[in-house]
């Protein structure tokens, strides 16, 4: 930003106190700490941490706190604050089979090996104000049980022989446990689509060793590697990766899809040491994770199969997580051998280009900073072009 006219830093200055005393709002009421954030606006602080790239409940919570409330400010401080953190290595890929489940549901099959897990949702929940909550020293709940043990995934999976069927149930995993307060063992617990991938009846990931490029360090170049195309979508904006998950459910793109699997739970994080030369436990995250199963594709040569979106977020980040799938679903046309019927959806460079909220809201709002000079030349201009029209038209007349 640039003064423009004299005493423009005092303006700033002035500014910038008047906003801190905004942020803090009443004093007679007991400011807000950036523990209750955390602790109380746990998926607004998920969030930030999503689309900041940077998981660390505790500056999300100081970026809102800062930020009066507005995520994307927070999110634009959290990205600033990760530029300047030194890179010590790199992590291994997290293992989401073998996560500790706090929420694992399914809508394609209704009985699973595993059993499926409510968990904290919104879903079931009536969208009535409860007033409660404006009490004066609440009582705190009670919380409810925690599996004894979580269920946790990992291991030696045990799948059926074939795929289950909607109305037959699937008998319970000898290894799992009553779930809420149950007292079972730890138990394995299967991705939905290894099901699916058993009878061939869904398109096969190919791994593949080569190492991603990393979005944070290095500029995005198109066309992108589907890994790149996954970062940047985990990284937008909620709202847009929303809206394009929508319109491909209305018509634009190719998404007919069912929720394989919607799991939330924690995962270890594991860094190589080459000191010691091996892998150590470095901490924890909590990851949403969804796999969607899709609409049937084929050729001459391959056989009908269903194929796959994939959405990994930060935190307790369910919308954002089905979102991403679809979309991921919906860029996959080339590889997948489909037409482009050009879907919003399908276009790379226009999902890519306008997700991440950061870019967009810098570019956004620095229309509202001086452009005097800018302005006064594009007022010249309509002078002179009105000075010729009404030249012009005396002269005809």
């Amino acid at each position: 930003m640039y003064v423009a006219v004299k005493g423009g830093e005092r303006a700033i200055d002035a500014a910038h106190a008047w906003l801190a005393a905004e942020r803090r709002g009443d004093t007679g009421i007991a400011a807000l700490s950036v523990a209750q954030i955390r602790e109380q606006l746990a998926l607004a602080v998920n969030r930030v941490m999503a689309e900041g790239s940077l998981y660390d409940p505790d500056l999300a919570a100081l970026a809102i706190k800062q930020a009066r409330g507005d995520l994307i400010e927070a999110v634009f401080l959290i990205c600033a604050y990760r530029t300047t953190l030194p890179r010590f290595g790199s992590s291994r890929p997290i293992n989401t089979g073998d996560m500790a489940l706090t929420r694992r549901i399914s809508a394609t099959f209704k009985d699973l090996p595993g059993g499926q897990i409510l968990g904290p949702t919104f879903d079931y929940t009536h969208r009535l104000l409860d007033f409660a909550l404006m009490a004066e020293g609440e009582a705190p709940l009670a919380a409810p049980p925690p599996p004894s043990p979580p269920h946790r995934g990992g291991g030696e999976a045990p799948l059926p022989a074939t795929l289950p069927h909607l109305d037959t149930p699937v008998p319970p995993s000898p290894l799992v446990g009553e779930g809420w307060g149950g007292g079972g063992t730890p138990a394995p617990v299967p991705h939905v689509t290894d099901f699916l991938n058993r009878d061939g009846l869904i398109q096969s990931e190919v791994p593949s060793d080569a190492t991603p490029p990393d979005l944070t360090r290095e500029p995005m170049e198109l066309p992108a590697s589907r890994p790149l195309r996954l970062q940047a979508l985990t990284r937008g904006d909620e709202g847009f990766v929303l809206s394009l998950a929508y319109s491909t459910q209305r018509g634009y793109g190719r998404t007919h899809a069912f929720v394989g699997e919607l799991r939330i739970g924690t995962v270890a994080v594991e860094m190589d040491i080459p000191e010691l030369g091996f892998a150590v436990d470095i901490g924890e995250i909590e990851v949403t994770e969804c796999e969607t199963v899709n609409q049937f594709t084929g050729s001459r040569t391959e056989p009908p199969q269903f194929t796959r979106g994939y959405g990994l977020v930060f935190g307790q980040t369910e919308r954002k997580a089905i979102s991403m799938s679809l979309v991921d679903r919906a860029l996959r046309w080339k590889e997948l051998g489909e037409d482009f019927i050009g879907a919003p959806a399908q276009d790379e460079e226009f999902v890519l280009m306008h997700a991440d909220n950061v870019q967009a809201t810098g570019f956004l709002e620095h229309i509202k900073l001086p452009h005097y000079v800018d302005f006064q030349s594009e007022l010249e201009l309509i002078r002179r072009l009105r000075a010729e029209a009404i030249t012009q038209r005396e002269a005809a007349e």
